[in-house]
């Protein structure tokens, strides 16, 4: 388990510092006090601190001062001003001089520790973006150490070690491909081809020829034998994203293969046998589909033996610092620049705001940033617009259903600079859908 924070609560109350310290340790943190500035200094002379809890007004020198000593010699440390004669301009300066929070005394239990809260999430934050907390390796490219991506982690290794079919789950952006090449890569199929295909995107009158082959002259232009996409994947994995794109007429020719592991080459007779095992993914909910005859139900329940789903990136706001530092890294790199750090308020604009892209929108956000700006901190008022706060945005409720779907539309365009097949995949629509709402 993780080290708590360590909290030092600087007060010439003892009153104070004992109601702090009971309730932090309650809380879980390490806690210690001090009742004036010049212990509190030795104290982060000598001992790792995480946050300070420090009064305004004490005798000799002022809380104020040593928060503008934190700042200048340790800014790692989080600062939260306490004090009995709070006035506006009093805050205003503690907030210049470094505090990121400030308390007015008396103040109950619970507004202490949502401070203190708040506080050490910044904290946790900025270590993990500017790369001074644990940042784990990508396992099998996959970035993720919170809860659900430990699980899927896990999921991921059973799924490995079987060759069922496997159907995974997961908005547009939040990485299914890389699921499907880390269950390939850690099954003993590895050493065998990995053969992604994306069904949505090979005309419907072409698919079956490059899924399967065709034999020379079996329509105009085979001018000789081509294996298809199973030959080639033959002893390895198929991946087959958006399969829910794929006619009813193709789901019956793939329900056949999965049922007698053979595929017929286009123009051919007779049947070819092959070793492949199956993976698809989808962002759409296939049992919908199956209740209004759209999807066919035999060909569901054959490929969604082991389901994998992905969370989507709101659901996993711890792992965005990770995911933050490890694309501006790459990025910086490919550059030939240094990684710039992300400004605290930033990174919590970050957590909070639904990324309907998911992984690949915060990846494209990401690499917007390292390569349009010039400084080393980025900070909010360079992010994509969407993400900042707008009083005439949220103000204006006038506007028609029809003018928030346009002006979302262009956004995320914008964002992936004009990129129409992305946008179309953060928007949860294809590309044919998103061509018609831009002509209208």
């Amino acid at each position: 388990m993780n080290k708590p924070e360590h909290v030092l609560v600087v007060d010439d109350s003892p009153d104070t510092l004992e109601v702090v310290r009971r309730n932090l340790t309650s809380a879980g943190y390490s806690v210690q006090t001090v009742s004036g500035v010049e212990e509190a200094i030795r104290t982060l002379n000598s001992a790792q601190v995480d946050l300070v809890i420090t009064d305004l007004r004490m005798p000799k020198i002022s809380g104020m001062d040593l928060i503008r000593h934190i700042r200048e010699n340790h800014a790692d440390t989080e600062v939260i001003m306490i004090t009995g004669y709070a006035s506006v301009p009093g805050a205003v300066t503690a907030m210049q001089t470094g505090a990121q929070e400030y308390l007015a005394k008396p103040f109950t239990d619970e507004e202490l520790l949502q401070a203190v809260q708040r506080s050490v999430q910044r904290l946790r934050l900025r270590r993990a973006a500017s790369g001074n907390g644990t940042v784990p390796s990508a396992a099998r490219g996959i970035l993720g150490e919170s809860a659900p991506m430990k699980a899927l982690g896990r999921d991921i290794g059973k799924a490995a070690q079987s060759s069922a079919t496997v159907l995974i789950l997961g908005e547009s952006g939040t990485g299914k491909e890389l699921v499907a090449r880390a269950v390939h890569y850690s099954s003993d199929r590895a050493s065998a081809p990995f053969i992604p295909v994306n069904c949505g995107g090979i005309p419907d009158g072409l698919l079956e020829s490059e899924l399967f082959g065709a034999r020379k002259g079996a329509f105009t232009g085979a001018h000789e034998s081509r294996p298809g996409f199973f030959q080639a994947a033959e002893g390895g994995s198929i991946f087959l994203d958006e399969i829910a794109e794929l006619t009813l007429a193709m789901q019956a020719v793939l329900l056949r293969v999965l049922q007698d592991k053979v595929v017929f080459m286009v123009g051919a007779r007779e049947p070819r046998k092959v070793d492949v095992r199956i993976l698809a993914a989808t962002n759409k909910r296939l049992e919908t589909m199956v209740e209004k005859g759209e999807f066919r139900e035999d060909l569901y329940y054959r490929i969604n033996v082991i389901p994998l789903c992905l969370p989507p990136l709101r659901e996993r706001t711890d792992d965005i610092p990770l995911l933050i530092r490890h694309f501006a890294n790459r990025f910086a790199k490919e550059q030939g620049k240094p990684t710039p750090e992300f400004d605290d308020r930033v990174l919590q604009m970050f957590q909070t705001y639904a990324w309907p892209g998911n992984v690949r929108e915060l990846e494209n956000v990401v690499q917007r940033l390292v390569l349009m700006t010039e400084s080393d901190v980025i900070t909010a008022p360079e992010l994509p617009e969407l993400m900042r706060f707008s009083v005439s945005q949220s103000g204006n409720v006038r506007r028609s259903l029809a003018q928030v779907e346009a002006e979302h539309i262009q956004t995320v365009l914008a964002s992936v600079a004009g990129n129409k097949t992305r946008a179309a995949a953060i928007l949860g629509i294809d590309r044919k859908t998103l061509q018609n709402r831009l002509k209208a």
